[in-house]
């Protein structure tokens, strides 16, 4: 008798992860939609900055060239949303920037104010998966996290063979 699980026919993870990154777009486009965040809410997005469809100047792909953290909390400007996207201006160093980033490049999305957390799978291979990051150094001050442990999403789809 076999005790492995054969392979699925169906991209259940591929579908699960899409569906999960459908709600970072979600929750950014309600706050592009009322033009700023609610409450204490702010977000710490991390994303590959060399995945395809990602656009950010270079001098932050030479800083970051594998992953980088940014901030939305008290300065961003133009966040636009769409299905498979977002933008949104930021400031480095007191430089203003665009960024346009892809849902399939971001590997983390946090929200300390209600400790919401999803971690997604790296799209570029198995194995690459979110880890540990350098603090973000957009402008702007940082919120202590809540610790208490709740509305933690982690999404692991690595298959023991």
């Amino acid at each position: 008798m076999n005790d492995m699980l054969p392979d699925s026919l169906i991209p259940y993870d591929d579908i699960v992860q899409e569906a999960l990154r459908a709600v970072v777009g979600r929750v950014l486009g309600t706050v592009a939609e009322s033009q700023g965040l609610p409450g204490e809410h702010h977000f710490y997005i991390t994303f590959k900055t060399q995945a395809p469809g990602v656009d950010i100047p270079q001098r932050l792909v030479e800083r970051f060239p594998d992953e980088m953290t940014i901030v939305l909390q008290n300065r961003f400007w133009d966040l636009t949303v769409d299905e498979t996207r977002f933008s949104v201006g930021l400031s480095f160093n007191q430089v203003p920037s665009k960024l346009v980033i892809p849902y399939s490049a971001i590997t983390g999305f946090h929200d300390p104010a209600v400790n919401f957390e999803l971690r997604f799978q790296a799209q570029e291979g198995p194995g690459d998966g979110p880890g540990g990051h350098d603090p973000a150094e957009n402008d702007g001050p940082v919120a202590a996290p809540v610790e208490d442990g709740s509305n933690v999403v982690a999404v692991d789809f690595k298959r023991k063979k």
